[in-house]
């Protein structure tokens, strides 16, 4: 490749704060996508779908690169995030299947569930580097290169208006977006710096800690397992809490150290068996393309603790990210912590935000 910007390329981050900034003139605010971050650089023929991670991408998404050699300028380099749709919602855990390593499976999955490229930068067209140039120039050059949207590669809305973004920010969490990023007018590209501005969704819900892992340094807890019943009774795993400070890592392992129990007597005890032998509950230690080579075993607990953490949303029946652990809940019974008190965002149709 011959580009004024060539990879690979560390993309621009974005810092998380409590609220929306109000608009005081310099913001531009747009939706937070909730997909796998690239960057794609064409040339030509040639095309390289670079990671946020700096690896490539380009082999799992045979689909996207037939869709930037037929929608994208002959010579650009485009930041945004690869997506996957069902319906009218965005789909992660379906996105994180097309990371495959056998070339027929990755050729499959292209066909079956096509992933989208959803634009929201401009980092070089043609000859012309526009790292250094502000944002909003970067943004209005980025538009003239689209034309009647509904391809795969789609252009992501943005506003000035502080009213419009607050409400994109509720609205728009039922088609699996999950915020909003907020960015300066100024701003030039700086590669792997949070420069950027992102605001995200917090809830709360009580769950029932089931077991923890040791933390990597030693005998501590390194992670609460929680857990949540489903309409039947059946505790599944739904995610880990586990930003803790490293005197509080050993004060916890005391705390739950009188609820220590056998695999044998716990719920998740045949966490080592194959998923088939109980498809429909959700328990720690499966090892997928993702935790391979980690060590997923933990120490069992008899699930009668219950705490309060922060989450921002839901990925089907689980947290999407590490949830924050809030407080104790001694008043709550493990029975009562049920799926049924999560909130559910209003359903939003994937089109009509694109099309905005």
């Amino acid at each position: 490749m011959k580009l004024p910007v060539e990879p690979p390329v560390a993309p621009m981050l974005a810092k998380a704060i409590k609220g929306m900034p109000p608009q005081d003139g310099t913001l531009l605010y747009e939706p937070k996508w909730d997909g796998f971050r690239c960057i794609i650089f064409r040339d030509g023929d040639e095309v390289y779908l670079g990671s946020r991670n700096e690896r490539p991408f380009t082999r799992y998404f045979p689909e996207l690169v037939e869709a930037v050699l037929a929608e994208l300028p002959d010579r650009v380099v485009v930041d945004g995030e690869i997506v996957l749709r069902r319906g009218q919602e965005l789909d992660f855990d379906a996105l994180q299947q097309r990371i495959h390593p056998a070339a027929s499976r990755v050729k499959m999955l292209s066909e079956q569930t096509p992933a989208s490229f959803i634009a929201f930068d401009l980092l070089a067209h043609g000859d012309d580097n526009l790292m250094d140039t502000p944002f909003g120039e970067r943004r209005a050059r980025l538009r003239e290169l689209f034309g009647e949207p509904g391809g795969s590669i789609r252009l992501t809305p943005v506003t000035d208006d502080f009213e419009r973004a607050s409400e994109w920010f509720e609205m728009f969490e039922g088609a699996g977006l999950d915020g909003i990023v907020v960015k300066p007018r100024d701003l030039p590209y700086e590669p792997d710096r949070r420069t950027m501005f992102k605001v995200k969704h917090e809830r709360t819900a009580d769950v029932v800690v089931a077991g923890y892992r040791e933390h990597k340094s030693g005998p501590v807890v390194g992670s609460l397992l929680l857990g949540l019943h489903d309409d039947s009774g059946r505790l599944h795993h739904v995610g880990v809490a586990a930003s803790f400070p490293m005197a509080r890592r050993a004060e916890l392992v005391e705390e739950v150290k009188p609820y220590l129990t056998e695999f044998a007597e716990h719920p998740w005890g045949g966490w080592m068996a194959e998923a088939a032998d109980q498809p429909a509950q959700r328990r720690p230690g499966n090892v997928s393309r993702w935790s391979a080579g980690k060590d997923l075993s933990f120490i069992p607990l008899r699930p009668e603790l219950v705490i309060e953490v922060a989450y921002d949303h839901m990925e089907g029946d689980r947290f999407r990210h590490t949830a924050q652990f809030r407080r104790w809940r001694p008043d709550r019974t493990p029975e009562s912590c049920t799926y049924e008190q999560l909130e559910s965002p209003t359903s939003y149709d994937l089109d009509d935000i694109l099309a905005r």
